[in-house]
């Protein structure tokens, strides 16, 4: 089973944490203990898988999923023939054909026993259960050209006695080696990167509105996709 699916972060919010307790007839109810839990709205799915790779055939095991429905008119040439959405319907490589519907992202995830699955198949976050713990990776907000005390939380110079510089690196190095080593902090582009955040536990499921709520912040913006998956 593929425990992995793409999606769109919506925000964060938070929830009371509920227990399964017992009333005074002995029935079974969820009752909130008045502890908050930061969570983070995920629109996660439904994903269609588009393509799966055998170790026999690419020498590694993986499978391809899609995400976002988009018109058939705005994907490019390779794109549909990709997805089998011209006339004569693509060849799987096992002697299927099949046609899958237009998505807007593709991405390939490894993992073993592709073989249970097949081309079309529709993955929504009934996947995951509550409880779970999830790998989650999206790209980071960019944030532009900054220096070193936004970029690496320096404390800066002082602000008064007599001191013309406050946010600047100061010196980058000493004379002696005439160079500036490796890995020195110094000012430049922040953000806009690919950021994962692991172990984050899965809160709530919303399977009718495909919503995963999971503990915890999430990289990148508001609208930004990210991709969940089962921890290690």
């Amino acid at each position: 089973m593929v425990k992995s699916i793409l999606g769109r972060k919506v925000g964060m919010t938070q929830i009371f944490e509920e227990i399964a307790a017992k009333d005074a007839g002995g029935n079974e109810v969820l009752r909130r203990t008045g502890r908050v839990i930061p969570v983070t709205v995920i629109q996660a799915g439904p994903c269609v898988v588009t393509q799966k790779k055998t170790l026999e055939r690419d020498g590694y095991e993986a499978v391809q999923i899609g995400y976002g429905d988009v018109r058939e008119s705005r994907l490019t040439r390779p794109e549909r023939g990709h997805l089998g959405l011209y006339r004569s319907p693509r060849r799987t490589g096992e002697g299927e054909h099949k046609r899958v519907r237009p998505v807007r992202h593709l991405r390939e995830l490894r993992m073993a026993g592709v073989q249970d699955l097949n081309i079309g198949d529709e993955i929504t976050v009934e996947v995951f259960r509550e409880g779970d713990l999830v790998d989650v990776t999206g790209t980071s907000k960019g944030k532009g050209f900054q220096g070193v005390v936004k970029r690496y939380h320096w404390h800066g110079g002082d602000k008064t006695h007599g001191s013309m510089v406050h946010r600047k690196p100061q010196s980058a190095g000493a004379t002696d080696p005439a160079r500036i080593f490796k890995n020195t902090g110094r000012p430049g582009h922040m953000g806009h990167e690919r950021v994962t955040v692991k172990r984050l536990r899965v809160v709530r499921i919303i399977p009718d509105r495909n919503v995963l709520l999971v503990r915890g912040a999430v990289p990148g913006p508001n609208g930004g996709l990210v991709s969940i998956r089962e921890a290690k």
